[in-house]
């Protein structure tokens, strides 16, 4: 039995996609689409971390394209993705705005925004809101919330073990509960996104309250899904009771046993809750 690479392993699955270019800045912003339309639900975007690429959704989007049009995007500044033409908020929502447009035309498309996206897709579901009909945060920050601890070490000038424990280390650290779901695929999509990764000042569009302050803005249905072990925005810490003051009938879900990066430590779970929701009525305008 051949055991594929990590790089084959996102060639693979990347391969199953199609690809296409948007405008952004002086340059492209890159979807890679799986499963095709249905006119019966609604066109699923997919938003990566800070430091990430649509490969946050690697163990994902073949799940989730059985039942929906799935759009995983490079955000501005990552990925395959050219930088905003202003970077800020503006500039990356009027890139995924223009986007969208082309790739979908006028119909409104459900938004889950991981992390760092979560604040992007808020805003876009805020300044143009005839194209979301829900807003779905996983583990989104700026929520003007304590940061839980993170420990991450210093990786520039280690070889070998050294360098390779201190990726393991710092996975751990921010991203993922569990050592064993540290594997090679996970540090190779770490190291390869980061490298990738451009925009410098993602953490100013996030903290420490963008998305809090943006939310009463959003008249598409919000609502949230948590790992039990977010480290960078813990659970206990709030989250839940910040989001439902804003959005009193918010679906509040925590994925069991998975830390920030919940659909990749848990997989079938957090798809299986993702896609519960997705399939619940839309709840009334209140």
């Amino acid at each position: 039995m051949t055991t594929l690479s990590p790089s084959e392993q996102v060639a693979a699955i990347e391969g199953r996609a199609r690809r296409i270019e948007t405008p952004c800045g002086d340059g492209a912003m890159v979807w890679r689409i799986w499963g095709g339309d249905r006119g019966d639900a609604a066109p699923l975007v997919l938003g990566h971390g800070a430091q990430g690429a649509w490969s946050h959704w690697i163990r994902n989007v073949a799940a989730l394209g059985e039942s929906r049009m799935v759009l995983a995007v490079d955000l501005p500044g990552h990925g395959d993705s050219a930088l905003p033409a202003t970077h800020d908020h503006e500039g990356i929502v009027a890139a995924l705005a223009e986007g969208l447009a082309a790739i979908v035309g006028e119909r409104p498309v459900d938004l889950a925004g991981f992390s760092f996206s979560g604040t992007c897709f808020a805003h876009l579901a805020a300044w143009h809101p005839e194209r979301a009909r829900r807003l779905i945060l996983i583990g989104t920050g700026g929520l003007d919330t304590p940061h839980g601890p993170i420990d991450l070490r210093r990786v520039s000038g280690l070889e070998g073990e050294a360098r390779e424990a201190a990726i393991r280390a710092n996975i751990l650290g921010l991203m993922i509960q569990h050592a064993e779901t540290v594997d090679d695929l996970a540090m190779h999509l770490h190291m390869a996104n980061a490298r990738a990764a451009r925009l410098k000042n993602a953490a100013q569009l996030v903290l420490p309250d963008r998305l809090k302050r943006v939310l009463p803005q959003v008249r598409a249905q919000v609502d949230a899904i948590w790992g039990a072990h977010d480290r960078p925005h813990p659970v206990e810490e709030r989250q839940e009771d910040v989001l439902r003051a804003l959005v009193p009938e918010l679906d509040f879900r925590v994925i069991a046993d998975a830390g920030h990066w919940a659909m990749y430590e848990r997989p079938d779970m957090f798809n299986a809750a993702l896609l519960d929701m997705l399939g619940q009525p839309l709840r009334a305008a209140g």
